[in-house]
């Protein structure tokens, strides 16, 4: 039986694998999360350090992020782990975790030709993951990462977009960057 990463679940468990940048995190990325719970038993959200990204966070204040959010969401669902992931293809990672699904979020039209395309790259590198595309709730369809760190970065209202706590993570980054 494959072991999943740190965890000791055995593949008798539905491991999913959400990955991303997640720079910042969004309601988008917490209402995903929220329904793939449901799925999976146990869900890893891989944040990824972004080929070709500059992030306003630094990976480890990603994970820290998403481990202070994931917290709530968890108890009486899956269990949530939090892993970075680097220079690494998903499906490679998913493998290494165990995970049977790789969990994407759609928002708009825009969205799908991309994530159908990972996919099926996704398929053609290893058979025994499936991507499961979970279609973002109305409420957060427009909610783009980049969006809300550009509305941040000109001083604009982000409490619509994320968490209490990642607004004033954001608020507070973007004041560091104004002073520099």
């Amino acid at each position: 039986m494959a072991q999943a990463h740190k965890t000791g679940l055995t593949d008798k468990r539905r491991i999913g694998l959400y990955p991303g940048t997640f720079d910042p995190v969004t309601l988008g990325h917490l209402d995903i999360v929220k329904r793939a719970v449901k799925l999976v038993d146990h869900l890893v959200i891989g944040i990824a350090t972004g080929v070709g990204k500059v992030p306003l966070f630094s990976l480890e204040e990603r994970v820290a992020m998403w481990r202070h959010e994931a917290e709530p969401i968890a108890k009486g669902h899956a269990t949530i782990e939090v892993i970075p992931f680097d220079k690494k293809l998903q499906v490679d990672f998913a493998r290494e975790l165990g995970a049977s699904v790789i969990i994407r979020g759609l928002r708009a039209v825009s969205d799908f030709e991309y994530e159908f395309q990972m996919a099926a790259m996704n398929q053609r590198l290893n058979m025994e993951v499936e991507t499961v595309v979970i279609m973002a709730d109305p409420r957060y369809q427009a909610i783009a990462s980049r969006l809300v760190k550009e509305i941040a970065l000109l001083d604009g209202d982000v409490s619509a977009f994320t968490s209490p706590y990642i607004a004033d993570l954001l608020i507070k980054r973007c004041k560091e960057l104004a002073d520099h």
